[in-house]
């Protein structure tokens, strides 16, 4: 795994997806994504109450960017700023070139292959760019579109436990991808 240096912040394209930084401009998004009362179920977090809430989130984001601890990308279509959904790389394990994926989308955008593209993307980036070795997530079993995606990309429910930070996560579920074709 390459030496992480989010200085020059990484905008991924794909065909219609541009994969930005976010900004205080996206509070309004974060704050509907967070504030989803069964979203926050399926993640172990409270729902956002105050779009303050919404505003900390991101500048804490930011902070985690700048000190190379965290990449988190804000998915809008090509010519259109509007944020639309989002996904990071996180925890990352340096001795053991692993990482995490976390990703989300709002729901009138979700079942129409945006994921699929966001998520393609920015397993090319890790793979490719940051030399990572394995990436992992860890959705709830009770969320079975999150699970299908991952499967879908190629991702393998893990044959060992992997340490993580969620707490509260009902079927929590490990899975793994250590090659990107």
């Amino acid at each position: 795994m390459k030496p992480l240096d989010f200085s020059t912040f990484p905008v991924l394209e794909t065909e219609r997806l541009i994969l930005r930084r976010l900004s205080l401009e996206d509070a309004p998004v974060i704050y509907q994504l967070r504030s989803d009362v069964e979203v926050a179920v399926l993640t172990g977090k409270a729902p956002f109450i105050h779009i303050d809430e919404a505003i900390a989130y991101i500048n804490k984001i930011d902070h985690l960017i700048n000190n190379d601890e965290s990449i988190y990308w804000v998915a809008s279509y090509k010519g259109d700023n509007a944020m639309i959904g989002a996904a990071c790389l996180w925890n990352f394990d340096l001795r053991n070139e692993t990482v995490e994926l976390g990703y989300e989308l709002l729901p009138e955008f979700q079942g129409k292959g945006i994921m699929v593209e966001i998520i393609t993307r920015i397993l090319q980036y890790a793979f490719e760019v940051m030399g990572i070795k394995t990436i992992v997530a860890y959705p709830s079993s009770d969320n079975p579109p999150s699970v299908k995606l991952l499967e879908k990309m190629g991702f393998k429910i893990a044959s060992s436990d992997h340490q993580n930070t969620h707490a509260n996560v009902p079927g929590m579920l490990t899975f793994i991808l250590t090659s990107y074709p």
